[in-house]
């Protein structure tokens, strides 16, 4: 089996006409160029160059063994060359895992603008409200909204805190709306699927920052915030949401405060690493824009007063 440095030695050594020049090249003593060089016409079965105390030249074998491989070993050093420079500026492909409502908060125009400051890279967003296998779906970063299960994964956290308690107008006129944490076990609740059983819990930050547990139902569910959004504006029942996806609906008033003291405990956002070692300029570049338009943005409860 041939060995690749002894085949990118010769391939040095034919192009600089000298052991000496492509053992300077090389930074390592002549004789060793000299070794490698006979112990790949070894392996080869044949002499590749004619030696001479003043001339080196290459045998009709040799010849035809460099027009062979010499073009492959220059576009091997040409691309390192080219990685090493390109690798002090941002470049790449970079492949973003994120939920499916992703971009109601995260504004195009920051992704227009950062391909414009940063022209060599490219970026593949991955939608969905299931988390993305970082390893098997081959993700460099992903934003993830509530509690971070895989330890081996590296996060940073950019919010610890997530949103209120919502429901229309109709739904509160038709139920009334909770007096306490205790009465919204009994109200429709509209939830991402339980992990387990019938209920699904929330943890809930109260007033003096203590946090609560409380088992909610309803019948209808969903794994994709969007769509607990638009259940939730259809009256379906009480829904608990980040601010900036909620916004818009209750300033037009589709949507009102319930039990206002209380905001989902746990469920920050979060970007995560397969790993934080060499991590490409490219995505740290993209990660630090986007934790810092994100953190301009309002992701706990507005001040409000719940319906009576």
């Amino acid at each position: 089996m041939l060995d690749l440095n002894e085949v990118a030695m010769f391939v040095q050594v034919a192009r600089l006409g000298s052991f000496a020049e492509a053992a300077r090249h090389l930074r390592m003593p002549s004789a060793t160029v000299s070794r490698r060089i006979q112990q790949l016409e070894t392996r080869l079965g044949t002499r590749l160059m004619q030696r001479s105390t003043r001339k080196l030249t290459l045998t009709s074998a040799g010849q035809a063994f460099h027009e062979r491989c010499g073009p492959a070993v220059e576009e091997l050093i040409e691309a390192g060359q080219s990685h090493v420079a390109g690798s002090q500026e941002p470049s790449g492909a970079i492949r973003v895992a994120a939920s499916a409502s992703f971009f109601e908060y995260f504004d195009m125009t920051w992704v227009s603008a950062f391909l414009a400051a940063h022209p060599l890279v490219q970026l593949d967003f991955v939608l969905s409200d299931l988390p993305a296998d970082l390893i098997a779906d081959r993700i460099d970063v992903a934003f993830r909204i509530g509690p971070l299960e895989d330890s081996s994964y590296v996060a940073r956290r950019i919010f610890a805190s997530y949103g209120g308690l919502l429901a229309s107008p109709a739904y509160l006129a038709a139920h009334g709306a909770p007096a306490d944490l205790g009465e919204l076990a009994e109200h429709e609740c509209v939830t991402q699927p339980p992990e387990t059983g019938n209920f699904a819990i929330w943890r809930l930050q109260g007033p003096d920052g203590a946090e609560e547990e409380v088992r909610v139902r309803g019948r209808f569910t969903s794994n994709v915030q969007v769509a607990l959004r638009e259940a939730a504006c259809a009256g379906l029942g009480i829904v608990a949401l980040p601010t900036i996806l909620t916004a818009a609906e209750v300033a037009a008033g589709r949507l009102v405060p319930v039990l206002p003291g209380y905001m989902r405990a746990g469920r920050g956002l979060s970007v995560v690493y397969p790993s934080r070692q060499q991590r490409p300029l490219a995505v740290s570049a993209f990660v630090d824009m986007a934790v810092e338009k994100l953190s301009l943005r309002e992701w706990t409860p507005s001040s409000g007063a719940s319906i009576p």
